[in-house]
């Protein structure tokens, strides 16, 4: 692999799951990666402590907590950590979330597309493995099947699933989208595929195994699955030029600095 890399993981009450994810991420992905950044979303578990004490008792130089002082969202996370990337110059930055729910084991399957500039987005996903034998609960399983058949249909693609946090993004694909103007909530990931599908940019899926243990969720899964449905066909339909979207309208806008990817044409 060649280029930079960074680790950027979002952290709300992990103290306990942290020190675990940061134990299984790979030795030959920690020495390769030029930083790992916790980003603390104003947990009241001591998170920042935790991450604080792994990075003085391994001695990883190269590991920086942010603790924000406010929480500002999951896509308010999203941001700072894009922003540093893009502010250090670092060729690909890995989204892998704290409360250990996907295996750190994949990361050097998953950084390979993106570090060999074959991809500019890769996208772990459940659904290409076996959810349901990874303790998906069927809820989840049908609302993602549900969602994901829908934003497939409005934006012309072909995705096993939308909604895998496990992501790895071209630090060039994210310097020519407007992150953000997006959500600050859990849509962001949502939005932030919409633009690079619409822009024409290379996704590509890798398989994932599936785990959900005791970890507490803190996503509502049905205002989540409404705010997907929302984003997407209010992105469809104003694309269409059927009913402007005051969000999407402020999205899209033109902006100095922000240099737009090749357009995706949507079919119909």
């Amino acid at each position: 692999m060649t280029g930079a890399i960074a680790i950027y993981i979002p952290a709300y009450n992990a103290a306990v799951t942290l020190p675990l994810v940061l134990d299984r991420i790979p030795a030959p992905v920690k020495q390769r990666a030029d930083e790992i950044l916790v980003v603390d979303n104003d947990s009241s578990d001591g998170t920042s402590s935790a991450a604080e004490e792994y990075k003085r008792s391994q001695g990883l130089e190269r590991m920086f907590i942010i603790r924000n002082p406010q929480n500002v969202g999951y896509g308010g996370s999203q941001k700072i950590a894009y922003r540093r990337c893009l502010e250090r110059g670092v060729q690909c930055v890995v989204m892998l979330h704290g409360d250990a729910q996907y295996a750190p084991e994949m990361l050097e399957e998953l950084i390979a597309p993106v570090a060999h500039g074959e991809a500019d987005l890769v996208f772990g996903s459940r659904m290409k493995g076996r959810p349901l034998a990874g303790g998906m609960p069927l809820v989840r399983f049908l609302g993602n099947r549900f969602l994901t058949g829908i934003q497939n249909w409005v934006l012309g693609a072909s995705l096993s699933e939308y909604h895998s946090g496990y992501r790895v993004f071209s630090v060039a694909a994210l310097a020519k989208v407007p992150f953000e103007r997006l959500s600050s909530d859990f849509h962001f990931d949502t939005e932030i595929i919409i633009l690079l599908l619409r822009d024409g940019f290379r996704i590509v899926e890798r398989p994932i195994p599936t785990h959900y243990g005791k970890e507490r969720s803190h996503v509502n899964i049905w205002r989540y699955g409404l705010d997907v449905l929302i984003t997407s066909v209010t992105y469809f339909l104003h694309e269409k030029g059927w009913r402007r979207s005051r969000n999407w309208t402020r999205i899209l806008a033109p902006a100095p600095g922000v240099q737009a990817g090749k357009r995706m044409e949507l079919p119909g």
